[in-house]
């Protein structure tokens, strides 16, 4: 059951995140925190030591600290910040480069499809709906955790945690 739960609560909580920054400009602190919680006791049952857990751990206390510099300068969003931090404890040291990099390509061809969207009218059809309409301002922010959801999605079936809970 364990090993169930370790193949879906990541991947649930990613698209949990994705979904809110889409629908609300806002991904829930409880996301991140979920997922830091929970990665020891899902890594303990994929049988990762202690040793590799710190590991994990440390990875995304680094992409933390480097996306806490990102939010103070505005670049980005505090939620993307504790997100990115977050699925770096999953994916770890050995994939963060491979999410860096994923994350980058999907997140900059995400903004350059809304600035794009944003030059276009909408359709008298989504101008009531109110995340459409925030969506499309000119000037207002990119969703940027479903870049990050996405890149998370992308790397996690390449992870040990996935690897040992998925039996490979």
């Amino acid at each position: 059951m364990l090993q169930v739960a370790t193949l879906i609560v990541f991947p649930a909580l990613m698209v949990f995140a994705a979904l809110s920054d889409l629908f609300t400009m806002t991904i829930s602190n409880r996301i991140s925190l979920i997922l830091i919680t929970a990665f020891p006791v899902f890594a303990l049952a994929a049988g990762l030591d202690g040793r590799q857990i710190g590991l994990h751990l440390a990875c995304g206390f680094g992409v933390l600290v480097v996306t806490f510099v990102m939010f103070a300068r505005n670049w980005i969003g505090g939620g993307d910040a504790k997100l990115a931090a977050a699925t770096a404890v999953w994916v770890g040291f050995e994939h963060l480069g491979d999410y860096g990099l994923d994350s980058a390509l999907i997140g900059g061809a995400l903004t350059l499809s809304i600035i794009y969207a944003r030059l276009i009218p909408l359709p008298r059809f989504v101008v009531g709906i109110e995340w459409v309409t925030r969506l499309h301002e000119r000037g207002a922010g990119i969703p940027y955790g479903i870049a990050l959801a996405i890149a998370g999605l992308i790397v996690y079936p390449d992870t040990g945690v996935w690897a040992a809970a998925a039996g490979a």
